[in-house]
């Protein structure tokens, strides 16, 4: 460390390394270990300052996942722009070939469907949800229902029963 920005650390406190700016416009710090004037060791850290400032307005791509790495300390050196603009474009050939992929086999899937070589899904249509009691029933029980203004105990027995 030199003696001029051990002064400025002195004077001025805690100081940011400016390492790298991404494509969205993110500012990447830097923060070496550093001692205080009272002699505590600060540990290093690494932060973003975001385009975005407000907090909830965040999304998962707002940071590139190389200089989330970084940040998180899973690589010691942060990305570099060459490196950014390969994973970048590996990324878009990626999805070209997914797109491919499927479309390729939509185009099999009809061939296989008009030949009858496979039958198309039976689409069933089930009402309710699967905790209703009259879920898979084909007519909705007429049975009394009991609610709690008008529950007298013993009220109702279930049919096939006796008292």
């Amino acid at each position: 460390m030199s003696r001029f920005t051990s002064i400025l650390r002195r004077t001025f406190g805690v100081v940011k390394e400016h390492v790298g700016t991404d494509h969205l416009g993110n500012k990447y710090y830097n923060i070496p270990e550093q001692k205080t004037w009272t002699g505590r060791v600060i540990r290093p850290r690494r932060l973003v300052e975001s385009v975005n400032t407000s907090e909830f307005e965040y999304s998962e791509n707002s940071i590139p996942s190389e200089w989330d790495a970084w940040i998180r300390g899973r690589r010691k050196q942060p990305p570099t722009i060459e490196e950014l603009l390969k994973n970048i474009h590996y990324r878009e050939q990626i999805k070209i070939k997914a797109q491919e992929a499927d479309e390729k086999d939509k185009t099999l899937q009809s061939i296989e469907y008009e030949e009858a070589l496979v039958t198309r899904p039976a689409q069933t249509q089930i009402k309710g949800h699967a905790s209703a009691t009259q879920f898979g029933q084909s007519e909705v029980n007429e049975d009394p229902v009991s609610t709690a203004n008008s529950f007298q105990p013993g009220s109702w027995t279930p049919p096939g029963t006796k008292k």
